[in-house]
C-alpha cells in the first residue's frame, strides 16, 4: 500500500431512494449485515473465495498484456521510471509471482494495518448531516471487524522520492488486433517530468497547463469540448499525419506529481516522434497566448462543473477531498482559483518543471529509440532538439 492518498481509493457506494428521512435508520441497519455476506473486505474469507480471487487477478494480468490499449501499462511504467523502487513507483498491479501468496492471513494483515478509522471517510449526498452522524454513531461505532481489533503495526509512511529514469519493454505490437481488421504496428512513448502535489498552490496552474496541452487520438470525432484547439492537436497531430496519438496527462498525489505526454507512431519514426514531444515540453515555458489560456481555463471549469452534476461524482469528490485534505473546496472556490491563473503562472510552473530529470516509458519496437541521455539533453536545451547522431554503416 502506498502512502499517497489518491493512488488507491476503495469506495463502497450504496444508492438508496427513500421518501422519508427516517428511513435512513432502516437502511443503515442493512449495512451491518455486510459483515456476514460475501463482501470481499469484511467477509469471513473462504478458501474457494480466495482461490476465485486469485484466478480473477491472473485473468486481469493476462488481459492487461493482451489488450490493444497500452495506456494502463504505460502509466505503470512511467511511475516505475519516475519513482524508482519507492512509493508510487512500486507495482500497482500484482506481480504474477505474488498471486499464489494471497491468502486469508495476508488479507487480514493488510486490512488490520490500513482499514483504520483515521483512514476512512463516511460521505453522504442528499441527506442531512446531523442525521447521518447520528446513524453512524449508532450503527458503525463499536463494531468488531472480521480481521480483529489489534493495533496496526506495519504502516508504510514513506514519502515519494522522484528519481527520474527510463523503463523499456520490447514487445511485438504487430498483431494486437482483437478482430479481423488489423491495427497498425505502433511504438508507444511516454515522457514525464515532476510537477507538484495536490496540496500545493501550483496544482491549479498545472491543471490548466495540462488542459492547454490537451491532445488525443488522430481519429477523434471532434466537436465541442474535445480539445481540438489544444497544443498537441494544433502543433502535433494536425501537422504530423503519421502520429497516431499525442495526449497530456497529469497525475497528482499527496506529496508529488507527474505531468507526462503519451505519443505513438510507426516504429521507424520513433526518434522524430520523441523530438516532437521534447519540443512541446520546451514550448511550455515560452509565451502563453491569452486566447489559448482562456480556452483552457474555460474547458477545465466546464469539465469540473459538468462532472459535479452527477451525485455519484459529488459523493466521491467529497470523500476524496476530505480524506486527502481534511476539508472540501466547493465548486465556486475551485472555479475562482482557475480564473485567477495568469500566463506568468503557467510559464513559471513549466520552467520549474523543466529543471528536473525526465522520466521515460517505452513500449514496442524500440530499435530507433533515442538514449535517455539524449532525451535529457533535449529537454535541457533551448529548442528541444535531440543531439545529432552519425552512423558509418546503415
Amino acid at each position: 500500500m502506498k502512502r499517497n492518498t489518491l493512488v488507491e481509493l476503495l469506495t463502497f457506494w450504496k444508492n438508496w431512494h427513500f421518501r422519508l428521512l427516517l428511513d435512513l435508520t432502516a437502511k443503515m441497519k442493512f449495512c451491518l449485515r455486510w459483515k456476514s455476506m460475501g463482501v470481499f473486505v469484511t467477509a469471513r474469507h473462504q478458501d474457494e473465495e480466495v482461490e476465485m480471487t486469485r484466478m480473477t487477478v491472473q485473468f486481469e494480468l493476462e488481459d492487461l498484456n493482451l489488450r490493444p490499449d497500452p495506456e494502463p501499462l504505460l502509466t505503470e511504467m512511467i511511475h516505475e521510471a519516475a519513482y524508482r523502487e519507492n512509493t508510487v513507483g512500486l507495482h500497482r498491479f500484482c506481480p504474477t509471482e505474488n498471486i499464489a501468496k494471497i491468502n486469508r492471513e495476508v488479507l487480514h494483515s493488510y486490512l488490520r494495518n490500513y482499514y483504520t478509522p483515521d483512514r476512512m471517510v463516511l460521505a453522504g449526498v442528499g441527506v442531512e448531516h446531523e442525521h447521518l452522524v447520528d446513524c453512524a454513531r449508532k450503527y458503525l461505532l463499536g463494531i468488531q471487524p472480521a480481521w480483529g481489533s489489534a493495533e496496526a503495526v506495519d504502516i508504510d509512511r514513506s514519502v515519494a522520492q522522484y528519481t527520474g529514469g527510463i523503463a523499456k519493454l520490447e514487445r511485438d505490437m504487430s498483431n494486437v488486433s482483437l478482430g479481423p481488421t488489423p491495427i497498425p504496428e505502433l511504438t508507444h512513448i511516454m515522457v514525464g517530468l515532476e510537477s507538484c502535489s495536490f496540496l500545493e498552490e501550483d496544482f491549479i496552474p498545472f491543471a490548466v497547463l495540462n488542459m492547454m496541452m490537451g491532445g488525443g487520438g488522430s481519429f477523434s470525432a471532434g466537436g465541442p469540448g474535445k480539445g481540438m484547439f489544444s497544443r498537441l492537436y494544433l502543433n502535433v497531430l494536425n501537422r504530423h499525419h503519421w502520429m497516431y496519438n499525442a495526449t497530456s496527462y497529469h497525475h497528482s498525489y499527496e506529496d508529488t506529481g507527474l505531468l507526462c505526454i503519451h505519443a505513438s507512431a510507426d516504429p521507424r519514426q520513433v526518434r522524430e516522434m520523441v523530438e516532437i514531444i521534447t519540443k512541446e515540453f520546451i514550448l511550455m515555458s515560452g509565451t502563453v497566448d491569452a486566447v489559448e489560456l482562456e480556452r483552457a481555463k474555460t474547458q477545465l471549469t466546464s469539465m469540473l462543473m459538468m462532472n459535479l452534476e452527477s451525485r455519484p461524482v459529488i459523493f466521491e469528490d467529497v470523500g476524496r477531498q476530505v480524506l486527502a485534505t481534511r476539508s472540501r473546496k466547493l465548486p465556486h472556490e475551485l472555479c475562482t482559483l482557475i480564473r485567477n491563473v495568469k500566463p506568468e503562472d503557467v510559464k513559471r510552473v513549466a520552467s520549474k518543471m523543466l529543471r528536473g530529470k525526465p522520466a521515460v516509458a517505452a513500449l514496442g519496437d524500440l530499435t530507433d529509440l533515442p538514449t535517455y541521455e539524449h532525451i535529457q539533453t533535449a529537454l535541457s536545451s533551448k529548442d528541444g532538439r535531440l543531439p545529432r547522431t552519425y552512423r558509418l554503416f546503415r
